[in-house]
């Protein structure tokens, strides 16, 4: 469509037709090639419109480039510069009827390829037909091209293509939720770059908060560099370690405080980048959050523990209908409350489909677990959340459910009762059957347990006899286990047969190995106060060190609050006698000049145990002072001298009290309470397979208190 302005006067035209030998001048453009295309080419749609063109005049910054459309079309009076994604600089947007005026802020050349890309504000006309859109580049003549309208919105760009799923923690109307969007596959050769922009548009302005921070968005598993929250739209920047990737996944946590639309319905979402906007499947809100999936959709969850904040197994099979789990894809665990999640997580301790996960994460309340590189591509997967893997209960009694996502197809389970205490194995014969309270550790007499090797040559395998003589909690048939661990210098193999390691004479039912940790699930219950022989014979191939020496093997249960035992055995010599067990010395002083509270941990410097109860207990390294003032103790303190639960391994470790965290990287000196960044005032080492933490951190972060007693040159510990 021309603009009369444009066209030229009668009279002048007459004139000019009449003279002779005159030829009729052409008209000058500033633009050729011109190229207009409709994202969605459906009569009454809105779509986005890609202009293109090459310049054959030069353009000065400030100079204008109007677009105009066809009178059928319909233009928002609302487009500005956020709705402009174009090739060059813009200084300013206005709409005048069906006419966009662009004001450029950079100097333009003949020659440049241009490029215009209207993200909003387009409707197409309501009838199928040829529609006239016209282009001018500064006072020059504009150029004109055609778009075809047709009936149905049959999208030249393959809507289907832009899809990509949502996955919400909930579909209830106007419940808070966690959300994820995508994976979403870019356009051509787009890849993410470090600081540009990620804009999401949400189907409704009251689903979004004032304010996001960005430690509750993460972009393809990177924390957001910012967040900012305009009307219903978010965005996003992209951090350095998305940088190049071809995709974009956005997670948004709970905590971000994002709400479901108020009315039910179908929704859709819009995530725009580089001028290509994508569009979500439609998600579907009802008032209750049940939605019109088969019976299908949920699955039973059976705990091995149902007992209200217990250690506990979980176990489902999901059946994820069209959506298939394959190998190294995701399949996301979303539980009730994030206490119920460990700080550090072991891979082998989640399987799938009878394999264990490449790789698991936590993150808040949900834990994200990589399908092994040779895993068969299913929507039928079986989870097992192992006991190892330290999930417990939520802390109050009631009805829970548990939501799995694969490939964006998230299914929520029947919901399942957490019952106010915790299961207790019932005692064959109990010498007390009033009470249901287990024996306390101080009832228990380990003095004469025993350790054996069944071969004491350097280098060589060796079987281990245990012989426990009393358990302080009763152990309940595979879901408690008793724990050994071999001081470094012994070859533990990563697997061992649960033929090979027997309990009062019956084949162990699992066995796992962590390090230099063997976990031994037994087949059956073993009552408090009652003994346990463990059997493990030299075929499980653990292999005695190569150093002659005297070596501690030290012996836990799942259910005892620290050390139950240990036993020096030598190695490269005769096997020494079992040492008597230590008197309480009498030599402490009446009246000490520091008064130590009775719950208190100590130990010394430079000496590899601790102190708790008057007893002694060993560490596998001694604390020692770094850098002139920093005491460095063992992760393994933490566990077992003040009964935190804390897990490490060669990179990482988390000391959890409650519902706070401090976690700390091997090799670093900065550790993260909560969200929290802290700096260390030394870097946390690695000695002997375990890591050394600044003690001070992990009291003051935890509420604990650090004393010195100066008789006997101990630190002590308290809550």
């Amino acid at each position: 469509m021309e603009k009369s302005k444009k066209a030229l006067p009668i009279v002048l035209a007459s004139a000019l037709a009449a003279t002779p030998f005159v030829s009729v001048p052409q008209q000058a453009h500033a633009i050729e090639k011109l190229s207009v295309t409709a994202d969605n080419d459906g009569a009454g749609k809105e779509s986005d419109y890609t202009i293109e063109f090459k310049l054959e005049e030069d353009l000065d910054s400030g100079e204008t480039i109007t677009i105009e459309f066809d009178s059928d079309y319909d233009i928002d009076d609302d487009i500005d510069t956020d709705d402009i994604d174009a090739s060059f600089d813009v200084k300013k947007v206005s709409v005048d009827g069906e006419e966009i005026t662009i004001k450029t802020d950079e100097d333009l050349e003949k020659g440049d390829k241009i490029k215009i890309k209207i993200t909003s504000g387009i409707t197409n006309p309501d009838d199928k037909g040829s529609y006239s859109v016209s282009v001018e580049a500064g006072d020059e003549d504009s150029e004109s091209d055609d778009v075809d309208i047709k009936k149905s919105s049959s999208s030249s760009s393959s809507k289907s293509s832009n899809d990509y799923a949502v996955s919400l923690s909930s579909k209830a109307a106007g419940e808070k939720v966690s959300l994820k969007l995508g994976k979403i596959s870019l356009k051509g050769s787009d890849e993410l770059e470090t600081n540009s922009t990620i804009t999401v548009t949400f189907p409704e302005k009251n689903m979004l908060p004032s304010s996001i921070d960005e430690e509750d968005v993460k972009v393809n598993g990177y924390t957001a560099k910012s967040v900012s929250v305009s009307g219903s739209t978010v965005d996003v920047k992209i951090p350095s370690g998305a940088d190049a990737d071809d995709y974009i996944t956005l997670e948004f946590d709970k905590d971000a405080g994002i709400e479901n639309p108020d009315s039910s319905g179908k929704h859709v979402f819009k995530v725009k980048y580089d001028g290509t906007t994508y569009e979500s499947e439609d998600i579907e809100i009802t008032k209750n959050g049940s939605s019109s999936s088969s019976a299908s959709d949920s699955f039973t969850v059976n705990l091995s523990d149902p007992g209200a904040g217990a250690r506990s197994s979980y176990t489902f099979d999901a059946d994820f209908g069209s959506k298939e789990l394959k190998a190294d894809g995701e399949l996301v665990l979303e539980f009730p409350s994030s206490d119920m999640v460990p700080g550090i997580l072991t891979a082998s301790d989640f399987l799938l489909n009878g394999k264990p996960a490449k790789k698991a994460t936590a993150a808040g309340n949900r834990i994200v677990l990589v399908a092994p590189t040779g895993f068969s591509a299913n929507s039928r997967v079986k989870v097992e959340v192992t006991y190892g893997a330290w999930i417990s209960n939520p802390k109050t009694a009631g009805s829970y459910t548990l939501k799995a996502t694969v490939s964006g197809r998230t299914l929520e389970s029947k919901s399942f009762s957490v019952g106010g205490s915790s299961v207790n194995p019932t005692p064959t014969n109990p010498t007390n059957p009033t009470t249901q309270v287990p024996v306390p550790n101080t009832a228990t007499n380990n003095n004469t347990a025993t350790i054996a090797l069944t071969q004491n040559a350097l280098g060589k395998q060796t079987g281990v006899n245990v012989a426990i003589k009393g358990l302080g909690v009763g152990l309940q048939k595979q879901r408690d286990f008793i724990e050994i661990v071999f001081p470094v210098g012994y070859k533990v193999p990563a697997y061992i047969a649960p033929a090979n390691i027997s309990v009062n004479g019956v084949g162990a039912n699992f066995v796992a190995v962590r390090g230099q940790n063997v976990l031994i699930y037994p087949s059956q219950d073993i009552p408090a106060a009652t003994n346990a022989n463990i059997v493990i014979n030299p075929a499980a191939n653990i292999v005695n060190p190569a150093v002659k020496n005297t070596y501690s093997i030290s012996v836990f249960t799942s259910e005892e609050r620290g050390l139950l035992f240990a036993r020096a055995v030598g190695v490269g010599m005769p096997s020494p006698a079992q040492p008597k067990p230590a008197t309480p010395t009498p030599q402490q002083p009446q009246q000490p000049s520091t008064v130590i509270p009775v719950n208190s941990a100590s130990f010394k410097v430079n000496t590899a145990n601790f102190t708790l109860h008057g007893k002694n207990y060993p560490l596998s390294v001694a604390p020692y002072i770094a850098d002139g003032n920093t005491t460095m103790v063992p992760a393994q303190f933490f566990k077992e001298a003040l009964a935190l639960t804390t897990q490490w391994n060669n990179t990482s470790v988390a000391v959890i009290s409650g519902t706070k965290v401090v976690k700390f990287t091997v090799g670093s000196k900065t550790a993260k309470v909560g969200k929290t960044e802290i700096q260390l005032p030394t870097p946390v080492v690695l000695k002997n397979g375990m890591p050394m933490i600044p003690i001070r951190t992990v009291t003051d972060n935890l509420g604990y208190k650090v004393g010195w007693d100066a008789k006997t040159s101990s630190v002590f510990v308290h809550k």
